[in-house]
């Protein structure tokens, strides 16, 4: 199991097109993966999951993977979210 910090940088935090875009970039890993941030943990594979941490603009988030690409699925979502999740 890994782990890493990242801030997100979308001035709207984690909203339904941007979790739809991490949750569609994470499903296409084997290793599971998490999403906390506000002292909650939550599956990083599920559009209601990753709404549910309530994301806001600089908020700090940790993304855990653990399987068999778990080092390849922490290195993609964590520059997904470092580009903003694909918003300008």
């Amino acid at each position: 199991m890994i782990s890493q910090k990242v801030i997100v940088q979308n001035e709207k935090g984690i909203h339904l097109r941007t979790a739809g875009s991490f949750c569609e970039e994470a499903l296409k890993f084997k290793a599971h993966i998490d999403l906390r941030c506000n002292n909650k943990t939550l599956n990083g594979k599920s559009v209601l999951g990753v709404l549910g941490a309530s994301v806001k603009y600089h908020d700090t988030i940790e993304i855990i993977c653990d399987g068999v690409d778990e080092e390849k699925a922490l290195e993609h979502l964590v520059l997904l979210v470092q580009n903003k999740l694909g918003e300008k």
